[in-house]
Parts: structure tokens; C-alpha cells; sequence
């Protein structure tokens, strides 16, 4: 078997524009309407959008190697970073920590050089402890291929299927300062594909012992961020990924073992990213509704009080909202939520959901009823 990595003209990668050009033009559409909406939006919101994505980009990027985090430790993290209210809520791991730095500060922090020195610091973070589950790792340094060639491998004792055998040790470190110094050159080539090549090339490397796919997606977000000159991340390629995770795995390998032509990757590549985009406009549905409702509302006089259930009711929690639910969320007497509440249905701001009056829910006025 002959790798790509192995063909003479290495790394001088080529791919088909013609069959790019389409699938490029959607995604870039697609890109800049989804950040235009985005652009609009206070900074509050943004931030509140920006949680959604990260946290849902820290949570898929693991489950794709099969990595389930805590939900609620993951968006605390997140939140305490982004300096929200409700950050550092819920308890968390180093673990959790080391890749939420990593994903913000590949966003973040997207004009600073890529060196050796932040890939080690990514790579101890994933990996606190120095293992992945019971394998002792070279945290912070190249692998050394002690027990042999670095391969992907599945399958059971016996029946095992080699999927890429990697660059041996003793070539990763030109081979990672030659991707170090075109990732840091000069933009020459469509920064969607640049984002797509980058992903390809680091994790073809495969420099580290454990987390290369990890790396390899926050490298393919910095350079989405360089492009869009934002560290602010509205959407989640990691999520649509781990959505397509067995067509990752096979554009991949099909690509690892070819040629130098990438076309193959990059045609699956640009449509995920689109695919991404979809995504995520359904995902901040709730901000942008957020955004809208309190547009209309304008200068409407709302009490503390009202203004604090009124976020919540838009931050979707469970279930309708009633007076009882009215009165845990303000903290406050049930007659006075019924008053709040009537107050809010003469102004035309909430309005009753059909049902019986032992069960009598309301919904904001403009927004399609939530399910009972």
C-alpha cells in the first residue's frame, strides 16, 4: 500500500477547480448571509450564540473519537471564558478545560502564528494526565513510534483492518515545519479550502500519540476565523462532522491512500461546511427570535422582574409557561405572576395558548407556540 505521504511530489497537493467551483459558490453564500444575520445581532446576544456553537463544537469534536463530556461542565467552561453570568456553575474537569482553551484560543487568538510551542500546549491540554485511558502519551512532544508504525486501526484482536499507516517519527519534524510554514505564509487559495487542506494535511501527519483529529479541526477553525477576521465562532464544523462521521472517516482514507489529487476530500469538505452552516441557522433560531422579540418590544416599560422571565421563556426552558412556572422563575408569589402576567396579555405582549383555565398557558405574541 502506498500512502500519499509517500508519493514523490509530496506535499504539493492539486484538486479539480471546476468540480469545486459549484459547491465552493453555495458555501460561500451560505457563509456570508448566516454572518450577516449574525452581525446584527447586540453583543449579549452574540456571546450567546457564540456559547451555543463552542459548546456544541468542544462537545462533537470529542464524540467523533468517540469522547462523551458532561454537557452542563462543558458550557460552564465555556461561559466562564466568555465571561457570562453563568459561567462556572457546574463543576469541571481539566480535561474539559484543556480542549475549551484550545478550541478559544484557536478562535480567539487566530492572528498569532501556528508554532510547535502552542501545538504541544494543545496537546498537554487534551491530555492532563499524561494518558489516554491506560496508554502513557508524549505529552507535549512529537510520538516516537516505540511499538511500531503509527496506524489507524479497527476492527477486533485478529480480525483488525489497517486504515493509514502515518509518516514515521523520525520525518515529523520537517514534516510538521513545512505545514507550519505554509499555514503561516500567505493566503494563495480560497480560504475554505485552505481550511479543508489544512485539516487533511495536519491529520495526515499525525505528529501526536493521541488527539491529532482534535488538533487537526481547531487548526481547520483558526483558519476559518483568519478568513472571516473574527474570533467570535457562530457555527460548528466539528457537530456537522461527527453528524457524517463514517463519510469523515472514508473521504479520509480514500484520500490518504491516493494520490497528490485532494479533489475527492475537498468535494466532501465544502458541503459539510454548508451542511454546517444549515445547521447552525436552525441552532441560534432562538437567539435571532430572542433578537427579534426584544426589537418589537422596544421601549415598552417591563419590570426587573419581567424582563428576567421573559429571557428565560426565550432561552427555551421545558414545558409552557403558566403562573406557577411564572412564580419559580421571578421568585415570587403566584397572585403576583398572574398580575405580571395580565399586565403582559393587556399589552399585547403575551397572549393565552387554547386550553382550560386549570391549565392556562401563554406564549409571546408573534412566536409559534411552543409544545405542551
Amino acid at each position: 500500500m502506498t500512502y500519499i505521504w509517500q508519493q514523490a511530489d509530496w506535499p504539493r497537493f492539486r484538486w479539480d477547480g471546476d468540480t469545486l467551483l459549484a459547491p465552493l459558490g453555495e458555501a460561500r453564500h451560505k457563509q456570508g448571509w448566516f454572518l450577516g444575520h449574525m452581525a446584527q445581532l447586540g453583543f449579549e446576544l452574540k456571546l450567546e450564540a457564540e456559547l451555543l456553537a463552542t459548546t456544541d463544537d468542544v462537545m462533537k469534536t470529542s464524540a467523533i473519537e468517540g469522547e462523551s463530556l458532561d454537557l452542563a461542565s462543558v458550557r460552564s467552561s465555556v461561559a466562564k471564558r466568555l465571561g457570562l453570568a453563568h459561567g462556572g456553575i457546574a463543576p469541571v474537569d481539566r480535561k474539559v478545560e484543556g480542549i475549551v482553551e484550545m478550541m478559544l484560543d484557536a478562535a480567539h487568538n487566530h492572528a498569532r502564528p501556528l508554532t510547535v510551542e502552542r501545538l504541544f500546549g494543545w496537546h498537554a491540554g487534551l491530555f492532563p494526565t499524561g494518558f489516554s485511558g491506560l496508554q502513557k502519551l508524549d505529552v507535549g512532544g512529537w510520538r516516537k513510534d516505540r511499538e511500531g508504525p503509527m496506524q489507524v486501526i479497527s476492527g477486533a484482536y485478529g480480525r483488525r483492518r489497517i486504515h493509514y499507516e502515518a509518516p514515521p517519527a523520525d520525518r515529523l519534524s520537517s514534516e510538521v515545519e513545512a505545514f507550519l510554514a505554509w499555514f503561516n505564509g500567505p493566503l494563495e487559495i480560497d480560504p475554505l479550502l485552505r481550511s479543508g487542506l489544512a485539516h487533511f494535511w495536519f491529520v495526515t501527519i499525525h505528529p501526536f500519540d493521541d488527539g491529532n483529529g482534535r488538533i487537526a479541526r481547531a487548526i481547520a477553525d483558526m483558519a476559518l476565523a483568519q478568513a472571516e477576521r473574527t474570533g467570535q465562532r457562530f457555527y460548528s464544523v466539528s457537530a456537522q462532522i461527527q453528524r457524517e462521521r463514517n463519510r469523515y472517516y472514508e473521504a479520509l482514507e480514500r484520500t490518504q491512500k491516493g494520490s497528490l489529487d485532494v479533489t475527492e476530500w475537498l468535494s466532501w469538505f465544502v458541503p459539510c461546511f454548508s451542511r454546517a452552516i444549515g445547521a447552525a441557522e436552525e441552532q441560534s433560531r432562538s437567539v435571532l427570535c430572542k433578537a427579534e422579540f426584544w426589537r418589537r418590544v422596544g421601549e415598552e416599560p417591563l419590570s426587573a422582574r419581567q424582563r428576567t422571565v421573559l429571557n428565560r421563556f426565550l432561552d427555551g426552558f421545558e414545558g409552557t409557561l403558566t403562573a406557577n412556572k411564572w412564580a419559580a422563575l421571578g421568585k415570587c408569589s403566584v397572585d403576583t405572576a398572574q398580575r405580571d402576567i395580565h399586565d403582559l396579555v393587556s399589552r399585547g405582549l403575551l397572549i393565552r395558548n387554547p386550553g382550560g383555565s386549570r391549565r392556562t398557558s401563554y406564549n409571546l405574541a408573534g412566536l409559534e407556540e411552543k409544545a405542551s
